[in-house]
């Protein structure tokens, strides 16, 4: 499994020979790249419904997009999304997607949806937990599985339920604080989940979020947590 950060909330997920993209949006200054240098994901996983998470949802119209039912189907509304291309679920489900299963849980945070968060609520937001074995009870230490937090505070459902059982081998965690959890709680997640490798994310886009990734890892390795803290550039990549 291939992780890419391409800024912000942006992440691009290679699972076999299937391509994940993760909140489009590249309006943000760790990233060289517009929609169209990528090539078509086989779908966009949508977290929720703030602007700085679907900006670009438009550019992959005429894939699959994922999320939420009330987020998809405000998205299909905005962008012309074809209903055979509008996949929405719900926490707790997973869905199979060419080689990857993906899980939804929820995440701590808000969605507002359109210009001014004028338009009804997008329900619970939601992060993603990817992996290339079918999430069961039993551990399957042959697997690889990536957790994309979502824009979260911190939860005791890291620590009671994504950690334990959907057993991620890392997590992209935001950073930034303000509008999410900061270094602090952010390392005691990545305590919680017991990954192998964090990721922090949702950093220095706006000047409220601006951090030192160093203090995340800082953090990390104060809570004990044995995780790797990979800080990644602008549209670098990651093999899992």
């Amino acid at each position: 499994m291939q992780v890419t950060w391409h800024g912000h909330a942006t992440w691009h997920v290679e699972v076999g020979s299937t391509e994940l993209l993760i909140d489009p949006f590249f309006g943000n200054p760790k990233t060289g790249l517009e929609p169209e240098d990528l090539d078509t994901p086989d779908a966009v996983l949508v977290t929720h419904g703030h602007d700085d998470h679907v900006g670009h949802v438009g550019a992959f119209a005429d894939t699959t997009v994922a999320g939420t039912p009330e987020v998809v189907g405000h998205l299909a509304e905005q962008h012309g999304i074809a209903e055979d291309d509008a996949l929405g679920f719900n926490l707790g489900g997973t869905v199979e997607i060419g080689d990857a299963y993906v899980t939804m849980h929820r995440a701590d945070h808000t969605n507002g949806m359109g210009e001014g968060f004028v338009a009804p609520s997008g329900g619970s937001p939601a992060g993603y937990v990817i992996s290339d074995t079918k999430p069961t009870q039993v551990s399957d230490a042959d697997s690889t599985t990536f957790y994309h937090a979502g824009d979260t505070g911190l939860m005791t459902e890291m620590r009671d339920v994504i950690g334990p059982f959907l057993e991620p081998d890392a997590a992209a965690v935001p950073i930034g604080d303000h509008f999410t959890m900061g270094p602090m709680q952010a390392a005691v997640a990545v305590d919680w989940l017991d990954v192998d490798y964090a990721f922090p994310m949702h950093y220095d886009t706006f000047p409220p979020i601006e951090q030192d990734p160093q203090d995340f890892a800082n953090e990390v390795a104060g809570t004990g947590s044995d995780a790797e803290v990979v800080a990644l550039d602008g549209d670098e990549s990651y093999e899992l």
